[in-house]
């Protein structure tokens, strides 16, 4: 079934990122010149996605504003000439059909997917981390969800990540079943040492049937004391396997101030306008270190 659904949970406290986290949702933190949550949407809706969740909770209103028509701005830029601007800002609210509900309190992501089940329905279902911003030609969203149609499956994205992100992520048990997609059997989240099954985690994105709200109302709270959706996917890893796809596209996590340096510098020396000058600015910068 085509996946025309996706969910972003987008209500964590930002806790990492602090103090700029305190009055700006780290999901609306700049990569250049556009919010974090923009860059995932339009992911979204590149990968055919018609149909948007936003999970929110107390103060961030802000995501919704983004996506909404500012009529003011958009007169004043049309008075001045500046049409192209405007219309940019106008495509916002036309993306897609994007919606919100806040999680009233924050215990974790399987807590926060859970909130969508009346939004879901029957159908499957794509998740988008809020915090990782997947940049690349093909929309890693994209890559899982065909991967998905063709095994009918569920599926996460997954990447090879040094053994203390492992322990701070999770670990898959996986077996290789073509190129770059794999058979996922197992997981855990934030394993001890001698439970990592592989180095390959899940990174930023899933694709799940509607079996998991079932499975998340009805499992223990887990590490952190937080509903993990971890957890809820192994339990269909284990009875009926799963598809993991390491995708291409580089990831950037928006949950860490070194990952939002790194997008910053990264996506500004690939800007249409400001590219160029910002290349030999970083050259002439790091000749004097």
């Amino acid at each position: 079934m085509k996946i025309r659904k996706a969910i972003i949970p987008a209500a964590g406290l930002g806790t990492r990122v602090l103090p700029a986290s305190k009055s700006c949702p780290k999901e609306m933190l700049n990569i250049v010149d556009k919010p974090a949550i923009q860059y995932i949407v339009e992911e979204a809706v590149k990968a055919g996605i018609t149909d948007i969740l936003i999970i929110t909770n107390r103060g961030k209103g802000v995501i919704e504003d983004h996506f909404d028509h500012s009529f003011e701005l958009e007169a004043q830029l049309r008075a001045k000439g500046r049409n192209d601007t405007a219309d940019e800002l106008a495509a916002l609210a036309n993306l897609a059909n994007i919606y919100y509900i806040r999680q009233k309190e924050t215990k974790g992501l399987g807590h926060a997917v859970l909130q969508a089940k009346e939004f879901v329905g029957n159908e499957p279902f794509a998740v988008l981390y809020g915090d990782d911003v997947i940049i690349g030609e093909d929309p890693a969203i994209a890559q899982l969800c065909r991967a998905s149609e063709k095994y009918e499956k569920s599926a996460v994205c997954i990447k090879e990540v040094p053994t203390e992100l492992v322990k701070k992520y999770c670990s898959l048990k996986v077996e290789k079943l073509e190129e770059n997609v794999y058979g996922v059997s197992d997981m855990i989240e934030k394993p001890k040492e001698e439970e990592i099954f592989s180095n390959f985690a899940i990174l930023g994105r899933c694709v799940l049937t509607p079996d998991i709200f079932d499975i998340l109302s009805r499992i223990p709270y887990g590490a952190g004391g937080e509903l993990q959706l971890t957890d809820a996917m192994r339990e269909i890893a284990v009875k009926e396997g799963m598809v993991g796809v390491d995708f291409t596209g580089i990831r950037y996590d928006m949950g860490n101030k070194l990952g939002i340096m790194k997008a910053n510098v990264e996506v500004a020396l690939n800007h249409k306008e400001i590219g160029e000058d910002f290349k030999d600015y970083l050259k002439e910068l790091v000749g004097g270190l």
